[in-house]
């Protein structure tokens, strides 16, 4: 009778120790796993391959291969998991700490382009590589959003989306960015926020030239990275160099900072010029933009400007 109630003792025991286990916090939780005994020892190049693809410590990669008898792939699926609830209680507790650093992200596909701005803490954590996946995953969503939206339609297209508008997009996998932002504030410990985004579509024998400055280093392929970026939507100039062309609009745009475009035939008014058309060349400051365009025979239609940080002032 004695051996029958020690033994109802150790399930019981068992259920309350499993039931406060789940209310851990990730990394105590997998402290905890790491302790026990009933799983196999963790593969050390499973372990070494699991550390490099997530970016989390070697001792919640050893706990998680451990957790799933060295499953690699229910492995990485669950850490993701933890730390996304881990993610979203982060966020909510750094949601009042600044978010004036990160990048700006800017991606072409032939007539489509979008820029986007996503913030974090330090630029520390910029130059990471992970926060830089995330602003791809970010560029990548907004595009593929523009697609669906201009699906079907002809002409000039321009949309921007605020902060909410890109918390329900989706990402690869089918999740949200908003639950991708909480994964990632889990993983870097640093507020973060996907704060806005420009999406331009053209019609044909329209262009769309792109720069950004400040580049972070070519850690994530296919999405240029800086703390400036620039579109110009243009018309004309010659068909071998409509490349170079766009980026020397582009990069003036990121450069004199205009905040309208202004017409073909207006005034300059001196260093403090606003309007795009009639400001001083930048690398040529004896011709105006117009001028330049009519030397190239072609036409600025639009532009959009961004500078990491400033939406937070």
């Amino acid at each position: 009778m004695l051996m029958k109630y020690s033994v109802m003792g150790l399930f019981s025991a068992a259920r309350i120790a499993g039931a406060e286990l789940s209310k851990l916090p990730v990394s105590q939780h997998l402290r905890c796993l790491h302790t026990g005994c009933v799983s196999l020892a963790a593969d050390k190049a499973l372990l070494m391959k699991l550390r490099k693809s997530t970016g989390y410590t070697f001792i919640n990669c050893k706990a998680a291969l451990e957790k799933f008898n060295n499953d690699i792939t229910q492995a990485e699926s669950w850490l993701n998991e933890q730390a996304q609830k881990e993610g979203w209680s982060k966020a909510s507790k750094l949601e009042g700490r600044r978010a004036k650093e990160g990048l700006i992200g800017v991606l072409t596909q032939d007539t489509s382009a979008v820029m986007v701005e996503v913030n974090c803490e330090t630029d520390f954590v910029a130059k990471n590589e992970k926060f830089q996946q995330l602003v791809k995953d970010v560029a990548l969503s907004t595009m593929e959003h523009l697609h669906t939206k201009a699906q079907g339609k002809r002409g000039y297209m321009k949309s921007t989306l605020q902060a909410e508008d890109l918390a329900n997009l989706s990402v690869s996998g089918g999740s949200s960015l908003a639950d991708q932002l909480a994964l990632f504030i889990g993983r870097l410990g640093e507020n973060m926020s996907v704060t806005r985004a420009v999406c331009l579509s053209v019609p044909s024998g329209w262009k769309i030239g792109s720069y950004v400055h400040g580049g972070a280093a070519p850690a994530v392929t296919g999405v240029a990275m800086g703390k400036y970026g620039a579109l110009v939507v243009f018309q004309g100039g010659a068909s071998d160099g409509s490349e170079t062309l766009g980026r020397k609009l582009a990069q003036h745009v990121v450069g004199e900072a205009p905040e309208a475009l202004g017409n073909m035939d207006d005034l300059p008014s001196g260093q403090s010029e606003t309007r795009l058309l009639p400001q001083a060349l930048m690398w040529d400051a004896s011709l105006t933009v117009a001028q330049f365009l009519q030397q190239q025979n072609a036409k600025v239609l639009d532009f959009a400007r961004f500078q990491c940080g400033e939406a937070s002032k």
